[in-house]
């Protein structure tokens, strides 16, 4: 059976509806928790995917957070590998990282219910083709990253240029969060509330605006989160 390793960065920030397209295509997966002390795997023979979910820290952080460079060590493996990688939110800055790209702070922090715009590339690309556009998402990040060379951009935001991108065929980072449930909002907005007063954003509204914009987001990242499976699959076949 296929197994994907997910670094995860914080309790709150799960894998939401990812795992139920990883169940539905009978993919195991196993969370590495480097901020409770999981040690990094040095290699990435074990697995067939790498998930690298999102988290409060930035890439920019390995002084605080050595585990980030360990991280980088094993997506730069997966990537030779040409095993399938998916970075979501600081999981996209890594990605991005890994591959050269700058990741700095934005110009402001991106948090809540904002639409997303598909790039024309994404008209024949594997994950996202035929999916309509644009598409309210759910957002929460300060940080952004430039386009790595040899990425192709996928999406962006109004304040974003660079909301997704792919390398090569099966590694891709999304800024924003497609995987959310109620649950993981409620408790992101729970553990971020200084961040929420810092940033002036009320988390009441974040939570009341969720049944709107959830269902569509939802079904989105169910066919995208699918399609990302596919090419774990047939790896073991």
């Amino acid at each position: 059976m296929a197994k994907i390793w997910v670094l995860q960065h914080i309790i709150c920030e799960t894998l939401g509806t990812i795992a139920d397209a990883l169940d539905g295509a009978g993919i195991s997966y196993q969370y590495i928790r480097p901020f409770a002390g999981d040690p990094v795997p040095k290699e990435i023979g074990g697995a067939s995917g790498l998930i690298v979910m999102g988290g409060p820290m930035g890439v920019y952080e390995q002084g605080a957070y050595p585990f980030l460079a360990d991280e980088m060590h094993l997506i730069e493996k997966a990537l030779r590998a040409q095993v399938p990688i998916l970075g979501v939110c600081l999981g996209s800055q890594l990605l991005a990282a890994t591959l050269g790209a700058a990741v700095t702070k934005g110009q402001r922090k991106e948090i809540g219910w904002y639409p997303v715009t598909l790039a024309d590339s994404c008209k024949d690309d594997p994950l996202w083709s035929g999916v309509e556009s644009p598409f309210i998402a759910y957002h929460w990040h300060g940080d952004v990253f430039e386009l790595p060379t040899g990425a192709t951009a996928l999406a962006s935001s109004a304040l974003t240029r660079f909301q997704a991108f792919r390398y090569g065929q099966s590694a891709y980072g999304f800024l924003f969060h497609m995987e959310v449930t109620p649950l993981i909002i409620r408790d992101m907005v729970e553990t971020f509330g200084d961040e929420l007063h810092e940033a002036k954003v009320d988390g009441a509204d974040i939570l009341q605006r969720a049944p709107d914009y959830l269902p569509r987001l939802q079904a989105t990242g169910s066919l995208v989160f699918q399609r990302w499976s596919n090419p774990v699959v047939k790896s073991q076949d």
